[in-house]
């Protein structure tokens, strides 16, 4: 089994239909309509929001958070994962009723328990929002430079890419770097090369979410290839959410012959029918990636870690470096 590390997967979007099948008995709600056969049940984006926000709103107090970020850290461990990045929102805290500290601090602890128990690293990357707007992206930049939790080292922008113009929310970005967190934002997903060349002109990331619409541009998949920023694919969400219609389609390879740093990753797994492992075996099974292949796609996740030197040093012995 290759040795894993994933950069872009959303916390709440990774909680696994039997956890939430859990945590609706502990709260007394009827998840009859979301989940059937073991697995979320959606079929157009309206109905996917509906099922996220019911799963969500299943995590309320900082046991369940901690517990949730535990349980995924925990079973990408058990399929051969050494590291993980999750995103995590305050907006999510404040509609749990807690404050985004503890909110960030029991998912830390979540990630603590995972650490050792499997020996997984785990880190978060706090997102503002993008259509809920620039104010209140900043003050996600803002909580995310002074929380004080040292498992917090980066930040990025989420939520509607088709809301806003990406330079009126360079201030947010400013606050982190200068905070000294990793910078990556989500661009080129569900709009087209424009946003990707967006984010490269106004935010200047050392990570793109997505990114895999530059392929409609080959001056862009130039630039990008040339920048060295790193791309967090996600093929499996992709194409369920119409953004390509089959992995044949899928512009991974095509990146990759290109120079482009691409990873693999899951976004929010459980909703989207698949895994980090998932992930890898489509790449094998559909891009002819063997072993090697794979084997360094981790070695550019790791790379491209936002984590301190001594910790990304460890994880790359590990790969065998």
């Amino acid at each position: 089994m290759p040795l894993k590390a994933e950069l872009h997967c959303h916390i709440e979007g990774a909680a696994a239909p039997d956890l939430v099948l859990r945590q609706a008995s502990k709260y007394g709600a009827d998840p009859t309509p979301f989940i059937r056969d073991g697995a979320f049940v959606w079929h157009d984006f309206t109905s996917f929001l509906a099922v996220y926000d019911f799963s969500a709103g299943l995590f309320c107090s900082e046991e369940d958070y901690a517990l949730l970020a535990d349980h995924y850290l925990t079973s990408l461990a058990r399929d051969g994962a050494i590291y993980s990045e999750i995103f995590i929102s305050p907006d999510h805290a404040a509609q749990a009723g807690l404050s985004a500290k503890a909110y960030a601090d029991a998912l830390g602890e979540g990630i603590a328990r995972a650490r050792n128990r499997t020996g997984i690293e785990g880190r978060m990357i706090v997102v503002g929002l993008r259509h809920a707007g620039v104010e209140a992206v900043e003050k996600a930049a803002r909580f995310a430079a002074r929380c004080g939790n040292a498992l917090v080292t980066g930040f990025g922008m989420a939520g509607d890419e088709r809301v806003g113009d990406l330079e009126d929310y360079v201030r947010a970005f400013e606050i982190a770097r200068e905070a000294g967190l990793g910078i990556t934002v989500h661009a080129g997903e569900l709009m087209g090369w424009e946003s990707v060349a967006a984010a490269l002109d106004h935010v200047r990331p050392a990570r793109i979410g997505h990114g895999v619409r530059a392929i409609e541009n080959p001056d862009l998949v130039r630039r990008v290839a040339g920048s060295g920023v790193v791309l967090e694919c996600c093929p499996g969400s992709n194409i369920a959410l119409d953004v390509f219609p089959d992995f044949a389609s899928h512009p991974f390879p095509e990146l990759k012959r290109a120079g482009c740093k691409v990873t693999l990753n899951s976004d929010d797994p459980p909703y989207f029918r698949t895994s980090l492992k998932r992930e890898y075996d489509a790449a094998a099974e559909h891009f002819g990636m063997d072993a090697a292949a794979l084997a360094a796609v981790t070695r550019t996740a790791i790379e491209a870690a936002f984590v301190d030197r001594k910790t990304k040093a460890a994880l790359l012995a590990r790969l065998g470096r």
